[in-house]
């Protein structure tokens, strides 16, 4: 049952982030991004106020890939997101539940910022960390976890955004779901990642005895190939058994350039094994292009969009086209995630396999990748790309008071082995226990002291500059 609650206050904060190691996909190679820190205050209806809050990374040039903009500038766009989604999100001023909220400002926030021109995808970034914060908010507010929480529906979800569903759907996948108590992690390769030897892709110490892993692919089908099969022969090396998927980041430029990997895939000896091994592919090519191609004979491989999910309606058009499964990712927004699984248990229902996953580099050690991985745990995420650990050295730039408090409150998801507090991997997998306390899977705020305001968006002529 939803509890209405009132917005009070949105405030937004970010830190430096700087990589252990630069990370590329795609046309883009990180070595540093600020992460973002939501905090809000809201009255719950006959609970009085609370305060909660979310975490994620601006990440440049994912969101918004247009080859005209520097990366600084799809980083400004995510901040614009923001700052229009705070001015829609307090102009509602009366009692509502959290999901009256997202969905009375998800459609003004996609048209502000197509004037704006910040293409959906950026826009739904704003509203998805509010939400977050909100529900982490309501939770405290009532004393209750996330997982019970959702269960009963305390944010009120219903179909209004995604009318080939019934609320009755959304109710009855929402009380049915039992959270997974761990969640396998997917150890990332990005493309100038060490592939053999010393902290190459079966190097324990970098791969954390990890069983899934996920292949960025650079959109060349022979240069693709030709490393595919020397990660294979890593992999092989293993001892264990594991299972690989593919992510071009819209590398590909058409359907006859996808269809030349499939072709290696199917027919090199060398590839047999990963083959063998592959779970699904991810968006293969551009998000425009995608929504106007069907894969054809293609679609037997199980693809899956990320990039392209920028809308409500993003899933159900992908399956026309062939597509099987969509990402899940808190900082598209957690509302759309449920409803994306939900949609996958109904049709799946018929006998045909749809399915929804874990993807998501930018969840960095605390507040971004406790209520992340909850989220995957809920709607019953097996195995999750998860090694944001791997890219930045433990907790980072946080204050080492800040960092030890999240260790103590979650003994289960960090420890210091002698590096520093770190994201602890159980045997290749991440604990889902201390999530269960008292608002949205942390028990520990940022300390907000040592956060700086968010920077305000430059013009394009300051960036110009």
């Amino acid at each position: 049952m939803s509890v209405r609650l009132k917005l009070r206050d949105i405030a937004f904060f970010e830190r430096p982030v700087h990589f252990a190691r630069p990370f590329r996909f795609g046309a883009i190679t990180i070595n540093a991004t600020p992460q973002l820190f939501v905090r809000v205050e809201i009255e719950v209806e006959g609970k009085g106020v609370a305060v909660g809050a979310s975490a994620e990374l601006l990440v440049p040039k994912w969101f918004d890939k247009r080859p005209e903009l520097s990366p600084a500038q799809t980083v400004d766009g995510l901040r614009r997101s923001l700052e229009i989604a705070r001015g829609l999100y307090l102009a509602r001023t009366g009692f509502q539940a959290a999901f009256d909220l997202h969905a009375s400002c998800i459609g003004a926030q996609i048209a502000t910022c197509a004037k704006k021109n910040i293409p959906a995808l950026a826009a739904a970034y704003g509203p998805a960390e509010i939400d977050k914060a909100i529900l982490d908010a309501l939770l405290r507010a009532t004393a209750t976890n996330f997982f019970d929480g959702m269960n009963g529906n305390i944010a009120g979800i219903d179909a209004r955004l995604s009318p080939d569903l019934k609320d009755a759907d959304l109710t009855t996948f929402l009380a049915g779901r039992k959270p997974l108590p761990h969640v396998a992690i997917r150890h990332t390769v990005g493309l100038d990642d060490t592939v053999e030897g010393r902290g190459g892709v079966a190097d324990a110490h970098e791969n954390a005895g990890a069983g899934h892993f996920k292949l960025k692919l650079s959109g060349d089908p022979a240069a693709d190939a030709a490393r595919l099969v020397r990660i294979s022969g890593e992999l092989d090396t293993l001892g264990r058994d594991y299972r690989v998927t593919l992510d071009a980041n819209e590398q590909y430029a058409d359907l006859a350039a996808l269809h030349a990997l499939i072709d290696r895939l199917d027919r090199e000896p060398a590839l047999r094994s990963m083959s063998s091994r592959l779970l699904y592919i991810e968006q293969p090519m551009p998000r425009d292009i995608t929504r106007r191609t069907p894969l054809g004979s293609l679609a037997a491989r199980g693809f899956i969009i990320d990039e392209a999910d920028d809308s409500y309606d993003a899933f159900p058009a992908a399956r026309a086209l062939g597509y099987r499964g969509i990402s899940s990712k808190s900082c598209k927004g957690l509302y759309k995630s449920i409803v994306n699984a939900a949609r996958a248990a109904k049709w799946s229902a018929s006998g045909e396999k749809f399915f929804v996953t874990g993807e998501d580099l930018t969840c960095q050690a605390g507040l971004a990748v406790q209520q992340d991985l909850a989220l995957g745990a809920f709607i019953g995420v097996a195995h999750a790309e998860r090694n944001g650990h791997h890219y930045v050295d433990g907790f980072g730039e946080t204050p080492a008071a800040e960092a030890a408090a999240f260790a103590a409150a979650h003994p289960d998801l960090y420890a210091d082995a002698g590096r520093g507090i770190r994201l602890s991997i159980h045997d290749g997998d991440l604990l889902t226990g201390s999530l269960h306390g008292a608002g949205f899977a942390t028990s520990v705020h940022p300390d907000w002291s040592a956060l700086r305001p968010l920077e305000q968006p430059k013009s394009l002529q300051e960036h110009l500059a």
